[in-house]
């Protein structure tokens, strides 16, 4: 019998394994098409998404959103438990062993079992908490997800960890693919809430099938050894880390869902979607790239920080355009995407832009702390965080979503200078380091919104929605792009990225 204890992580080892990790001659390459091919397929997955939700709006009703959100809290509340940041401590591991994943496995799927039944036996009293006795049979269903969901933690986290970042895109197109013709085709059966419910249910089931069938890892016996120890620590601490900001950044949907009702918060949970759900969606994609690359550059300070700061600039260079879009024609998207019935949406939209702002230009530090080991000082972030937050929601709470809004990214303002300072503290970021990498994305986000705004007041009630919309944006992010680009000299930036991925795939073709 081979000794399971031995490290699979060899970068010579001729039989590769899915504990490997890229070698010195992959790693650039793997870096740089895993993230355009990572960014290509989440862009894919936000537009069916927004298509998705284009559809379901003109089928369902605010209150059937409301419904959904209040479950939503909870189940994505113990989510954070699901793995209990085993999946990091997976990939930010230097080395690894069968024991050791295996083990880590059958953790992760006693932690969904567990999970499973006690999202099922809260049912009655989210409930009676919201006074809603349809959510007894959607809390039990959807307590399901995580049972489904723990039986590919560690599949996932191989995938990232031998960046097969290729592979983790096709299988979340496909889950999102289905789970949309799922909502779709129940919406429009007339089936309501329940749309909804189970496209949620899909995903997980669909994924676990799908990363199985992608990399056939079967786990072996668990046995506990010493190594696993600081393993479960570190894990353990970043999931406390994403349960306390996960309080600070969904407090509001509870409290509106509580003291306003189910269509009050389907009205704020659709602003919040069209919000943040775009930087949501770019964010998960470089973070899976990100934390994979600085895992492995651990040790190299300067590097690092190189690797760092183009991924916080990238981040922030993109989330510029959905800002403005928030800031400046929340009414038009609102009201060509949703619908009219949907307009009390606008405000809040357009309220909640500081915020996306912000998580934009602080969100990104997780990476670099996780990746250096900084989990404790990531932690202690969390908390100053969490009271901040929730603070400015309760301000707000008396004036309905309007109110949240607004004292949320009052909140989120007020943390920005603090955060920074904390976390660029004592490491190889230093602040002006951190400046320069974000103005001019910042400048050139301005004088484009600038643009927009203009001509927004000059054309108002010359043209339809949709072709006044299209035309607000093109001028807005042409004006910004021009400057970023061109007036700010940032092309070579840009098309150094570009010029990473077309090379490569010019060689590949050549040698078959």
């Amino acid at each position: 019998m081979a000794d399971a204890t031995k490290n699979l992580d060899l970068p010579g080892n001729s039989r590769r394994t899915p504990f490997a990790i890229p070698d010195a001659s992959e790693f650039k390459q793997k870096s740089a098409r895993g993230g355009t091919l990572t960014m290509l397929g989440q862009g894919m997955g936000m537009a069916l998404q927004i298509g998705t939700t284009v559809i379901l709006a003109r089928l369902l009703l605010p209150s059937d959103y409301g419904l959904q959100a209040m479950v939503f809290t909870l189940t994505a509340f113990f989510s954070l438990f699901k793995d209990a940041g085993l999946s990091v401590a997976t990939v930010q591991r230097e080395t690894l062993s069968q024991e050791q994943i295996s083990t880590l496995f059958w953790l992760n799927v006693a932690l969904g079992a567990a999970l499973t039944i006690v999202v099922a036996a809260a049912a009655p009293l989210l409930a009676a908490f919201y006074k809603q006795p349809h959510l007894l049979g959607i809390t039990a269903a959807s307590a399901t997800i995580f049972l489904f969901n723990s039986l590919s933690v560690q599949h996932r986290a191989l995938l990232d960890r031998s960046m097969r970042f290729a592979t983790n895109v096709k299988i979340d197109i496909l889950c999102a693919l289905i789970g949309s013709v799922v909502a779709i085709v129940l919406a429009f059966l007339g089936f309501g809430y329940w749309a909804l419910i189970c496209q949620n249910i899909s995903l997980p089931i669909v994924g676990t099938i799908a990363v199985w069938a992608a990399i056939p890892w079967i786990p072996g016996k668990p046995r506990w050894t010493p190594e696993l120890r600081s393993m479960v620590r570190f894990g353990g601490t970043v999931t406390l880390n994403s349960v306390v900001v996960y309080i600070a950044y969904n407090m509001e949907k509870i409290l509106l869902g509580r003291y306003w009702g189910a269509a009050s918060l389907g009205i704020y949970g659709r602003a919040y979607q069209l919000a943040t759900l775009p930087v949501q969606q770019l964010i998960g994609a470089v973070h899976s790239i990100a934390f994979s690359v600085l895992s492995r550059m651990q040790g190299e300070a300067e590097r690092l920080q190189r690797a760092y700061l183009k991924s916080l600039s990238l981040i922030v260079s993109l989330t510029i355009p959905v800002v403005i879009s928030s800031a400046v024609f929340a009414d038009q998207i609102v009201r060509v995407l949703l619908g009219e019935k949907w307009m009390q949406a606008a405000p809040v939209l357009k309220l909640l832009a500081p915020t996306v702002m912000v998580l934009a230009l602080v969100n990104p530090f997780s990476w670099f702390l996780r990746a250096t080991g900084r989990v404790g000082r990531s932690l202690k972030i969390a908390f100053l965080i969490c009271p901040v937050v929730i603070l400015g929601i309760v301000a707000g709470l008396r004036y309905g979503p309007r109110g949240v809004a607004m004292g949320y990214s009052a909140a989120m303002i007020l943390l920005l200078v603090p955060l920074v300072a904390w976390s660029t503290y004592g490491t190889s970021i230093t602040f002006p380091a951190y400046w320069a990498a974000v103005r001019n994305p910042l400048f050139a986000g301005l004088m484009g919104g600038l643009a927009g705004w203009i001509f927004k007041r000059w054309s108002s009630g010359n043209l339809a929605p949709l072709p006044l919309l299209i035309l607000e944006l093109t001028i807005s992010f042409l004006v910004y792009a021009g400057i970023l680009l061109f007036a700010l000299n940032e092309k070579n930036f840009y098309f150094d990225l570009v010029r990473q991925i077309v090379p490569q795939r010019q060689n590949s073709t050549a040698k078959t």
